[in-house]
Order: structure tokens, then sequence, then C-alpha cells
């Protein structure tokens, strides 16, 4: 929200209250709090008649500095409040220091420093000493709308070449210098301002995140109001945020998820290849049967078939129940397709439509959002007179699931979690919660409710979603899709930029529509994104008005969809652990390339590129003639298709065919290579093949892990180059593998250490 007309006025209507100096100041051992004037005070007098701004700063976390600052501290705090797991002051190891009139904070590396005698500010730095970001002269504030509304207000710095990355998944430019981002969940497509899946938190480029705690609407102006800061506001009496250390933008990732939460694990099963439905088909179980016998007939392996909303009967979703004329045996049916491998994904939503039988059950008890004067809140948009689950109330979350049961006693393995953006702000919740709070919040609940009825049922590390919306804390339950896209390549680069927004904002695992949604793509498109999508954390093939099957885009199209599912399994010895460490680090398995390159300013513009796992850079081909531009860093890389090395720093144009598209591995890298081709989860210890790529980067021992399918380490094999010789020798299994060394085609098997030749 803009408050100011220009640099000097402000827009019709609006006060500001800015803090200017000091009055008192309250250290303790860990904390301390400035209660500071909203105008210079020269006399007694001055004291009277106006407001002050408390301001606490604080640490929540190791590394993590917080900053409240509050107007009127009487305003009732009806919630919801974000979650934090890690927040754990006692452990934070914070600690004040005075000298003077300067008061400093001291948390991990990060430091806040406040001077007394100067004008009002706050000054964040780094182990070092370095300046990261800071408080001005208006950077702490307080303004009245023309509407009566308080809003609450900060400013960070900018810094000169400084990027801002992150707040959610959003489609817009992927630095988000220049523009304006509210927090609000919308369903709005791939293709607007509206995102389904806010986050307010941002990455810098110069090595810190910022964290704001509040659910509601935050409405950032990112050097866009002021060009040389970062606002935020929020309609509320208070305001607080969290500066996030790094020095590297790993290392905020891993605080920030830190305390926000990390991402489940994902079962090894569900970064096979998805196959649905589509949404608006006509489909029954001879098509379904068809779709995966034409994929086998194909050797095309599947691991997860979809069935979306039209499993139900019409007009009446949500009520859980197979429509009886398309469907009359569903257990049969998906006794038959889990027989064959497959696990099975069911669309749901959370709303409930008042021609299913659920809906008065759930208005009698209470289950349903009221509106102030006691009616259910209705409204005909999506489905008619549809109602919407009222999350807060803990009788309504093991209703709801209870429906959910019944479909995973049938065979059902996982949900996809659509919607939960619509939420209605002219409501009454059960627990009393904001409805301005609750719309970006009721997300979380949402998919927190069925994430953890699935590891109740299935047991920890066999739970995974494929859920659309999502606020902070959200990462916790994966995984994500980038929402209705377009059939085209200009949706196709907008869901990257949108994917890499979302890893920025520590969510661990991603997806896509194959193809994209809405409508039929063309046949370029379609194989184009099977490379892009089966080169991506998770892999689904679906569409709105029409099936994705890929024979229904030509031989060519089977040819791809089949090359790059078979390329997947082989690389997930090497990609599940990547999954393991956005498990355990918050570090994205999809991660845009100034995540592992941050010392490279070319890297922070990039976004039509990525790395996969810390060792594969990708590069989609986003055109038909298969022309695509990308940047190499430095170091000699090698094409995982090819073989063919490259030599960075270096700006690569390239043709390929819909066969290929640029994958390099980087030099140095040791990917572990599973040898069954036919599934996401099998033995990878089982034929293990070790492929060595090229000189490293530094030299030393290098340690290549192998995990088995809980994400636990099943051998570690250390990495030793001396000269031309290159030795790899297992620790904790002693079963056999082999060693290739790429540059030369030496190659060695057996057990312990095996040595070969690495020219």
């Amino acid at each position: 929200m803009k408050f100011t007309d220009g640099f000097w006025l402000m827009r019709e209507g609006v006060r500001a209250c800015y803090a200017t100096e000091i009055r008192d100041l309250r250290v303790s051992a860990d904390r301390f709090t400035a209660y500071a004037a909203v105008k210079p005070v020269a006399e007694r007098g001055d004291t009277l008649n106006t407001p002050l701004i408390t301001v606490e700063c604080f640490s929540p976390a190791e590394g993590i500095i917080g900053v409240r600052a509050t107007h009127h501290a009487g305003a009732v705090n009806r919630g919801p409040d974000f979650a934090l797991p890690g927040q754990d002051p006692a452990a934070a190891g914070a600690r004040t220091r005075r000298e003077g009139a300067v008061t400093e904070l001291t948390s991990g590396p990060l430091t806040l420093r406040m001077d007394g005698d100067g004008p009002w500010g706050l000054s964040f730095r780094d182990a070092d000493g370095r300046r990261l970001t800071g408080v001005g002269t208006k950077g702490t504030a307080f303004a009245t709308a023309p509407d009566g509304t308080h809003h609450m207000v900060a400013q960070l710095a900018l810094d000169i070449g400084e990027n801002v990355y992150g707040l959610g998944e959003r489609f817009t430019p992927y630095v988000k210098n220049g523009q304006s981002v509210d927090i609000w969940q919308a369903d709005g497509g791939t293709s607007s301002e509206l995102a389904y899946k806010n986050i307010p938190f941002y990455l810098s480029s110069r090595g810190y995140g910022v964290f704001v705690n509040h659910p509601g609407r935050v409405s950032f102006e990112i050097g866009s109001e002021s060009v040389g800061q970062v606002q935020f506001s929020v309609e509320d009496q208070s305001l607080e945020y969290y500066i996030v250390a790094g020095p590297t933008p790993k290392e905020v990732l891993a605080r920030y998820t830190a305390l926000t939460g990390r991402p489940a694990l994902p079962p090894a099963w569900s970064f096979g290849l998805w196959l649905t439905t589509s949404f608006c088909t006509s489909y029954d179980e001879e098509t379904v049967t068809s779709f995966v016998d034409g994929m086998a007939k194909r050797e095309i392996p599947l691991s997860v078939f979809h069935f979306d909303c039209f499993w139900m009967r019409e007009y009446q979703w949500s009520d859980f129940l197979w429509d009886p004329d398309v469907f009359p045996d569903p257990e049969g049916m998906l006794a038959r397709l889990k027989a064959r491998g497959l696990r099975i994904s069911m669309w749901i939503n959370p709303y409930i439509a008042q021609k299913s039988a659920l809906f008065a059950e759930a208005a009698e008890r209470g289950y349903l959002v009221r509106r102030p004067n006691g009616d259910v809140w209705q409204w005909d948009l999506w489905q008619p007179g549809m109602a919407l689950v009222d999350f807060t109330d803990p009788a309504a979350r093991e209703w709801y699931s209870s429906k959910l049961r019944v479909l995973l006693d049938q065979g059902v393995d996982c949900f996809k979690t659509d919607f939960g953006e619509r939420v209605p702000t002219d409501v009454v919740w059960h627990d009393g919660s904001d409805p301005e709070r609750m719309h970006n919040y009721y997300a979380q609940i949402y998919n927190r409710t069925v994430f953890e009825l699935l590891e109740k049922e299935r047991g920890r590390g066999e739970a995974v979603l494929f859920a659309r919306s999502a606020t902070a804390g959200g990462q916790q339950f994966p995984v994500h899709w980038g929402g209705d896209c377009f059939a085209s390549f200009t949706a196709m680069a907008e869901s990257l930029r949108g994917g890499l927004s979302l890893s920025l904002s520590g969510f661990g695992f991603w997806s896509h529509d194959i193809g994209g949604f809405e409508g039929t793509p063309d046949p370029a498109v379609f194989k184009r994104w099977l490379a892009f999508g089966l080169m991506s954390s998770h892999s689904r093939l679906h569409g709105n008005v029409s099936y994705r099957v890929p024979w229904a885009f030509g031989e060519e199209a089977v040819d791809v969809t089949r090359k790059f599912t078979l390329l997947k399994h082989r690389l997930m010895p090497y990609l599940y652990g990547a999954a393991a460490t956005a498990h355990r680090t918050g570090v994205p398995m999809m991660r845009p390339m100034l995540l592992e390159f941050p010392g490279d300013p070319t890297t922070r513009m990039l976004d039509r590129q990525y790395m996969l796992g810390p060792d594969l850079l990708v590069a989609p081909v986003f055109t038909e003639d298969g022309q695509v531009e990308y940047y190499v860093p430095e170091g000699t890389w090698t094409s995982l298709l090819t073989g063919e090395t490259v030599t960075g720093p270096v700006w690569r144009h390239e043709t390929h065919g819909f066969d290929s598209l640029p994958i390099l591995v980087r030099p140095g890298a040791v990917l572990p290579w599973g040898a069954d081709d036919q599934r996401p989860d099998a033995d990878w210890l089982d034929g293990l093949t070790l492929r060595a790529f090229g000189p490293a980067a530094t030299a030393g021992d290098t340690l290549v892990t192998v995990p088995d399918l809980t994400g636990a380490t099943a051998a570690t094999f250390r990495v030793v180059r001396d000269g031309e010789t290159l030795s790899i020798t297992a620790e904790g299994t002693d079963r056999p593998f082999r060693v290739v060394a790429e540059a030369t085609g030496a190659t060695g098997e057996g057990t312990g250490t095996v040595t070969v030749r690495d020219a």
C-alpha cells in the first residue's frame, strides 16, 4: 500500500507518524525495548497529546533478530498466528551490549545496532560488521488512511544493486524490485500478479532474509514507493518482522525453515510420473484402464494415477462419494489399479455444495463457516450454494478427516488438496479468529488436516499432497503445484518463475501441469514441457478440457515421455538425496542459480534455468524450434545427455530436438546412477553406478551419499582424486558398485575401493 505522493507529500487523507527519537530505553540481557517519540521533544510540553511507538527487539532463534513496533498495545489479537516450531529464545544465544549511546543485540552472526544520540534508526550487521540493511528516519511508523483504517509501516533499506526475491509463488518478474506485492491468497491463475501461495518472506542478494510475522494482508512496496527501500505495512496496531542471517542464501533458507518448519520428505514413489483423468473430460473405469494400458504398451512407467473432480457427482462437490453411474465398483477398480503397482490420488477441496448430503450434516453440527447473523456463508461460484468447512473447529477437522478415511480404506494413497484461496472475510470462525488474518491462514489448517490424516493412516514418510494454496509454514506439507496455467510456451516460462520464487520462500518441492492446464497444447509445447516436467521435483500430466496421454500428441511425444521418465528413475539415488537434503535443511530441490552460485553476479537475474539438486543445471527449452539461451558458471561442465563439455563462465546459444534440453553436470560431481529405470522407488544400491564428471573445482575428498527409501543414508562413498587416479571407497555397505570416469570412459567394478583413471 502506498501512503506518499512522491517524496515530499502524503496522499490525500493520509496521516503518518514516524519514530523520531528515543525517549526511553529498557535493556535486559537478551533484548531491549525503545520508546520512540514521533516528533522532536524540546520541552516537557512536547510529550503531551502525542503518540509513542514501542519498539521491541529480541531474538526468536539463533541468527534471527525480531523487531516489533506497536502503536496501541491494547488491541485484541484474535489470531490466528503463524506457528513457529523453531522458535526458542532461550537457545538463541542472544546478548545485549551498551557502550555510551549505542545499544547492540547480537544473535549468532547477526547484530542489531541502535544509536540513541542520532536520528531514529536501526542497523543490521553481519559477523564482519558489514551493514546488511537498516531502518532510517521514516522506517518505523503508523499511518491512518482516508477510510480511517490504521496501518503499521516499516521500511528497510535497499543497497545499490541489491535484488529481492521470493514472497511466495509469484509469476511476475523473478526479481521483485519495483513491484507492489500484496500477500493475499487468490485464485488468479499463473498469468497475473495474484498468487495462490503468498509468503511474507523475501530473500535479499546481500545475504539476509526478512519474514513479516503476520498472517493477514501484508502490503509490500519493493523499491516502488520509495525506490531505495522495501516497505511493508499491515492494517493493525502492531507489526513484527524478523531479519534472518546468512551469509549465504542457503543459510538464510536453513534458518528461516528451521523457524517456520522444514518440509516433510515425500515418499520415493511420488517422484515418478503421475497421470490424471484431466478435469472436464469424460472418463470412467474403461477410460482409466485404457490410459494405464496405453502407457504400459508404450513402455512408459507410471507411478501414480489421479482422479480429478468428476469422480464425484456433478453439483455435489464435495461429498466424497464416487459417482455410481460412472464408477459402480470403486473398490474393485482401485484394487485392479493397485495390482498393477500404481498409487492412487484423489481430488478434493474444502467446499461443500448445497446439494451434497454433507451440507445438511455439517450445517446441523456447526461445521460450516457462518456469517455474523448466524447464517451459513454460501455463494454459487465454483459449486452452487457451496459453504466452507470451518477447520478452526477440531470437531469439524475430525469430521472432514473421517470422510477421507473411507477413501483411504478403499485404497486411495494421497490427495490433491485443491483450492483453499477463496476464503471470505465477512464471516465468523468457530475459534473467534480474525477473518482478515484467517483469509491467508486457512490454507495452512486445510492442508495440515489432510497431511496429518495421511501420516496417521499411512505412516510418517508416506504422506504426500498435491496442494495449490499455502502460506508461511506450508512447506511442511508437500507437494505444491503451480496451479492453472495456459497451454503455451509463455505459461511454461511463467510457471518456472513462480516455482523459483516459491523455492526462495522456503518450499523444498514443487510441480506444475505438464503441457499446461487451460486448453490443449500444441504438440511442440507438450513435448518441450515434458522434458521440463520430468526434470522437476514432481512430474504430473494434467489438463482441463483434454486428456494428457502422450500418444494424443504424436509418437514423438511418446518417445520423449519414455526417455525422460526412464532418465528420472535412473537419477533417483541422486534426486532422493537432494530431497532428503530439502527435508533436513530447507534447501529446495529445484534451486535458483543464485542459491548455488551467490558470488556470481550473472546468476542473480536468471529465471529460465535452475539447478536440480546441487549438481545438475537444467535449462528448459521454451521455443518450438529448439533454440535456447542459458548461462554456464565457471568450470568445465558436462552434458548429461551427450557427454559434450562446456567451459564457463559463458552464455550458450544452442538448438535442441524435442528429445533433448541442456542438462549439465557440475565440474567434479559424482552422480549416483540407479540400475532400475522402471520405478522411482527401487533398491538403489542394487547395481549402483557412480558416474564421475570432469575435474573437481576444488581439491580434496568428496562424499557422495545414497539414501534409502526413508531418506536415511544407505551408503556413503568417499571420492579421492589424485592426479589421473580416481579412487572411490564405499562406507556402510559391502555391496558391489561400478565406477565410470566420464572424461575417459574408464570403468571399474567391485566392493570396498574401486580405482579408475580420471584424466
